[in-house]
């Protein structure tokens, strides 16, 4: 266990904060609520926060080579300059850059990160009624659009995160309490030698965001069990973080701080009032631990 307590650094209440990401050069957080339509900025340093109201679910994003943020909406990505829009109470999201499975309505958009060389890596969710698996990997590049990978078909798409080099891809769906990985080639969006990299130990724990730090060991955010926990490269536990809110998202590091998202979307009023930060984002100290540069989308 970490002897470094979690810190709620964000009273946000999110319904369903996910998908956080560091900006290294501006040194701030940007995380969505995807059911109350909202994007979140946090910028540690000075403490100030903003949230801008979305014409749609917002699911997933990540910063650009120019600046601007990709943002993954439930049936598209599009490309925003939010940081000129400081301030505003609502956001302008800007140009499509592409629909995603127009033909497929009971998808939406789920999680989504940059890899090393460029491009955004995402998955789109099952609404089905029932469930079923009918959502898939995408690579989205401004040179070839998007393109479907050949990885299984999930419910809910997670744990999308790239190692240093950028060859092995890690994914999960969250329904299987397993952490996937593979090769990974980025320009041919080709992956193989799928396999299992890690289980979860917990019966109530189901995997969920997840990223790579420096020394190239993977932490995962898993839902329902109020934690983070770090894989080495070969998949051993190296430490597991306690969160004070059940339901964790995702996570990311950023000037030696772990930062984590979590939500409160079917919380009775006892589990709320047993756990009042869920919904905000946590921050724990990391103390030495290298982070990684910023990973970035090149956008048109």
């Amino acid at each position: 266990m970490s002897g470094t307590p979690a810190l709620l650094r964000v009273d946000s209440r999110c319904e369903l904060g996910e998908g956080v990401v560091w900006c290294d050069r501006l040194r701030v957080l940007y995380w969505t609520d995807i059911n109350g339509a909202r994007l979140w900025r946090h910028a540690p340093d000075s403490g100030a926060t903003q949230a801008w109201r979305l014409p749609d679910r917002l699911a997933c994003l990540a910063p650009a080579t120019d600046g601007r943020l990709l943002l993954g909406l439930a049936k598209g990505l599009h490309a925003c300059d939010v940081e000129s829009q400081l301030g505003r109470e609502a956001l302008s999201i800007g140009e499509v850059l592409a629909h995603v499975e127009p033909d497929v309505p009971m998808t939406r958009l789920n999680d989504g990160r940059a890899d090393r060389n460029g491009n955004f890596v995402f998955g789109t969710k099952s609404e089905h009624p029932d469930g079923r698996r009918i959502g898939r990997f995408h690579q989205y590049s401004a040179r070839h659009g998007v393109r479907t990978l050949a990885l299984p078909a999930s419910a809910i798409p997670n744990a999308i995160a790239f190692d240093a080099a950028g060859t092995r891809m890690y994914f999960c769906d969250s329904v299987d309490p397993r952490i996937l990985c593979c090769d990974y080639d980025a320009a041919s969006a080709s992956v193989s030698a799928i396999r299992v990299f890690a289980a979860l130990d917990d019966p109530d724990a189901e995997p969920d965001g997840a990223t790579v730090d420096g020394e190239d060991a993977l932490w995962n955010a898993q839902w329902g069990a109020g934690r983070v926990v770090r894989y080495l490269e070969d998949g051993r536990v190296e430490r597991v973080v306690d969160i004070p809110a059940p339901r964790v998202t995702c996570c990311v590091l950023g000037g030696g701080r772990l930062y984590v998202t979590s939500a409160r979307v079917g919380m009775g009023e006892a589990a709320l009032a047993a756990w009042p930060g869920a919904g905000g984002l946590f921050e724990v100290a990391t103390g030495s631990l290298p982070s990684r540069p910023t990973d970035r989308v090149v956008l048109p």
